[in-house]
């Protein structure tokens, strides 16, 4: 079999990448072709993507990828983060530059939402969890200002969409992003058009739904022209990063658990179907599409953000620390001191980080963490500790055990993280890979173009393309009191 070679884009919230694949029949192998940051825009009306920033650097890594490679390139895919998107006028148009989901024009309208459809309802109709950055509360919040655009608005495109669009011509939504945004109903297979409308949400906005691994086109001639090069196929892959990282969990067997580790945790299990359920709503569970007809029952955590906005808050009082620094610190200071809820509301917004942990430490009458490692390492403890709430909610769901937990992704990278999860939940964590998005958006490319027959041959290709770390719990050292005192806090909030 010849090399095949493919182009991945993958964006995360803090950072893009594209990266091309080299899949020789046996191991797939990476290559970075272009970089580069993902920063949001405070503008009047609130806090916004530079779109047009991103469409640039697509395109700029599309000419770097066709000037080295682009008579052999077979596919492009891309992937990114849930549930912001962009609106189009009838002329396909954007009529809004995209928010961005830390923008607070959604506050309280999860519960303003829930005074004219029951909570149970909204669940019942789109078993997705409540968090006011979805799609549905950020178009409730286009309804509540009476925004003249999305009263012109002809089509809703998340993300990935919205760059596919201006990829190819072609106006759909991928499955795994669809399902993100609170508005599709996964007992029906459709958008949820009535819940909706009640919300005084325009239904004709919503597009065709696709799944993954649809070819949407060859490359549109302007952007070839462009980049200098022919119009190869762009492919739908999961389009969701989460959707692309589980694809390429490297697990031998089902009944594992995992994590995709990065700005966001999200932790989950992989199912068959939704499991839309009483008990899934009170704990909060989300079900996401995935790849080859499967959900992932899940649940987002807060993740790596607690560590990125503390870097940034020091970065501006002048000391700049590699993430390196960071964890060595963490990893010096005094063990499970103090315990914080990760998912406090009050983390969820940039600004000084570590002063908010200190105060929420303070505020529940706890020790104080002073130094810079005790603050990082107070955060990495209560994300592992939260780990293990999820973990055990996930099992009470399903009725069974999930062994091991894979966690993929750059926060693999932390692996003081890794052993503290494994302290934590007490089994065993495989990790690796880092780029699990990157690689699971190709293996989808790869499938589509009929070069691999199923997800499951794609994961057994990851375990013989990439080395993974193996994390077992050390006994003791305090984890289960540490575990009780975040339950306490966790009750005291409800």
């Amino acid at each position: 079999m010849s090399v095949l070679k493919q182009l991945a884009f993958d964006l995360g919230a803090e950072s893009g990448r594209a990266i091309l694949g080299q899949f020789d029949g046996e191991k797939i192998s990476l290559l970075d072709i272009h970089r580069f940051n993902n920063p949001s825009i405070t503008l009047p009306d609130g806090i916004h993507w530079d779109t047009l920033y991103l469409w640039g650097e697509i395109k700029r890594g599309l000419a770097l990828a066709s000037h080295e490679h682009g008579k052999e390139l077979a596919s492009v895919g891309l992937d990114t983060w849930g549930v912001d998107f962009g609106l189009l006028d009838a002329n396909g148009n954007l009529i809004y530059n995209p928010y961005h989901y830390r923008d607070g024009r959604t506050d309280g309208l999860v519960e303003e939402a829930c005074k004219i459809i029951p909570r149970q309802e909204i669940f019942d109709q789109t078993g997705i969890q409540f968090l006011q950055l979805n799609s549905l509360y950020q178009l409730f919040a286009f309804v509540r200002q009476n925004a003249p655009g999305l009263q012109i608005a002809q089509t809703f495109l998340t993300m990935p969409d919205l760059l596919n669009y201006w990829l190819t011509g072609r106006k759909v939504c991928e499955f795994t992003n669809a399902t993100t945004t609170q508005c599709y109903n996964p007992r029906t297979g459709t958008w949820a058009k009535e819940m909706v409308e009640r919300l005084g949400i325009p239904s004709r906005i919503f597009p065709e739904i696709v799944s993954p691994g649809t070819v949407l086109g060859n490359l549109s001639n302007y952007v070839s022209e462009e980049i200098g090069s022919k119009g190869f196929p762009v492919i739908a892959p999961a389009c969701h990063d989460t959707g692309s990282a589980v694809a390429a969990i490297p697990a031998a067997k089902p009944g594992f658990a995992w994590i995709s580790s990065g700005t966001w945790s999200i932790m989950g299990a992989e199912v068959r179907q939704a499991v839309i359920s009483p008990k899934a709503l009170q704990y909060n569970f989300t079900n996401e599409g995935g790849v080859d007809g499967t959900y992932r029952l899940s649940k987002n955590i807060m993740g790596l953000w607690l560590v990125q906005e503390s870097r940034r808050t020091w970065a501006k009082q002048g000391e700049e620390l590699s993430y390196d620094e960071i964890t060595r610190l963490a990893a010096e200071a005094k063990p499970l001191q103090s315990v914080i809820d990760v998912d406090w509301a009050g983390f969820g917004k940039p600004g000084d980080m570590p002063a908010r942990i200190r105060d929420y430490c303070q505020r529940h009458q706890q020790p104080i963490p002073e130094t810079k490692g005790a603050v990082i390492r107070c955060a990495l403890e209560s994300l592992a500790l939260k780990y293990r709430w999820v973990l055990e909610k996930l099992e009470d769901l399903l009725g069974y055990r999930l062994e091991p937990l894979h966690i993929v992704g750059g926060g693999t990278k932390n692996r003081l993280l890794s052993q503290f999860t494994a302290d934590a939940i007490g089994r065993t964590v495989i990790t690796g890979p880092v780029e699990a998005t990157a690689t699971g958006n190709l293996l989808v490319q790869a499938v589509a173009l009929g070069k691999i027959d199923s997800i499951s041959e794609a994961r057994e290709i990851v375990r013989h393309s990439f080395d993974v770390s193996v994390f077992e719990p050390r006994p003791g050292c305090g984890w289960d009191e540490a575990y009780e005192r975040l339950l306490t806090l966790m009750e005291q909030a409800t």
